[in-house]
């Protein structure tokens, strides 16, 4: 079980992990060893989400979000598979945990009359430079 905060918990049916081999340097060890973890969290069937917050950690997660809803995460940045699944859950509780957050809703204002004056203004003052830049004429 995952405690992302005071109200959401996570089961374990809700995450699963597949350890697989790492790419990159290691030597021998790569070949040998499956350390990476691939953390999968069923977040779409998840009882303990909010549709709110998974509507929000799915515009969060992009690509990383699947057809049928899961959360796939992968870490192979440590030689040790039990350091990559701790890192790959703690990335996901900081994900949930900034899908918890609701954005501020923006409040439109009404630009002021100075700003307005001074913005025809200098519209008027370009136009009139680039009007200056016709061909001359035979005088």
């Amino acid at each position: 079980m995952i405690r992302v905060n005071d109200d959401i918990t996570l089961e374990d049916w809700e995450v699963t992990e597949q350890f697989v081999r790492a790419s990159g340097p290691g030597g021998q060890n790569v070949n040998k060893v499956s350390t990476a973890v691939e953390l999968r969290f069923e977040a779409a069937r998840s009882p303990n989400l909010p549709p709110a917050i998974k509507a929000r950690l799915k515009r969060l997660a992009g690509r990383r979000w699947t057809k049928e809803g899961a959360l796939i995460l992968q870490c192979d940045e440590t030689r040790s598979q039990s350091r990559n699944r701790e890192i790959a859950r703690q990335r996901l509780v900081e994900l949930i945990q900034k899908a918890t957050v609701a954005p501020k809703r923006r409040i439109k204002t009404k630009p002021t009359y100075g700003s307005q004056q001074r913005r025809l203004k200098a519209k008027k003052v370009r136009g009139e430079v680039k009007a200056l830049r016709g061909k001359v004429g035979d005088d």
